[in-house]
């Protein structure tokens, strides 16, 4: 590492003291089989920023009750905003990746997890108020973008069907690929009545959501 420092420290608005860290953040598990993985700082990263947007949230809806809270909570550190995150600061172009991987393949978690994995880093440099600054620039328009409370797909495609007296929607696995590091996951869901659809993610929670919503995608067009 030269005097100058990482190139993604720019981004991050923060010049990491220990150097070794933020390359510890940047390299997936498969890659570096004799030294460290991010997978450490990913868990404690997911912590730091739960901890973080739960405070923002507090103090930017002071009236709202907890379910609400719980819920823009949930959405806030999903992987897909984290991936997203994670895409706008370029980090595939940073990563050390297992052999046959992509960090920007979007039915994996490796740019969400990275994102954890830098705010884990940037608390272990840093302190809290190191990751705090951080979360604060990338997520304050995401936090502010919509005052009612966001719903995810599975929870809108169950009130609809209620709304209508139908059945609950049902949901099937129908595949499991990949290696342990990438696995991915095909789901299937339908409502009485009407056309199944598909959904990919890299856990079942994601390909549960993908293919609600494009069932939802499918009804609101019918």
């Amino acid at each position: 590492m030269s005097d100058q420092g990482h190139p993604l420290e720019k981004a991050l608005g923060y010049s990491f003291k220990n150097s070794k860290i933020l390359l510890e953040a940047l390299t997936h598990r498969g890659a570096n089989a004799a030294g460290p993985a991010n997978e450490r700082l990913e868990f404690l990263g997911d912590r730091v920023l739960g901890l973080v947007i739960a405070e923002t949230l507090l103090k930017a809806f002071p009236g709202e009750a907890e379910g609400a809270l719980a819920t823009r909570l949930a959405a806030l550190v999903s992987a897909p905003i984290c991936g997203r995150i994670g895409q706008a600061l370029n980090l595939a172009d940073h990563m050390k990746m297992a052999p046959g991987q992509r960090a920007d393949d979007e039915h994996t978690a490796v740019l969400a997890d990275a994102c954890e994995a830098i705010i884990g880093a940037l608390y272990m440099d840093g302190g809290l108020d190191a990751a705090r600054a951080f979360i604060a620039a990338r997520w304050s328009d995401d936090i502010h973008a919509d005052l009612t409370p966001p719903k995810d797909a599975k929870t809108s495609l169950q009130e609809w069907a209620q709304a209508r007296g139908l059945p609950l929607p049902i949901y099937k696995v129908i595949q499991e690929s990949g290696p342990a590091h990438a696995p991915s996951f095909v789901m299937t869901v339908s409502i009485e009545g009407h056309p199944e659809t598909t959904g990919t993610g890299r856990t079942k929670r994601l390909a549960t959501q993908e293919a609600a919503a494009a069932l939802l995608a499918t009804l609101e067009k019918s």
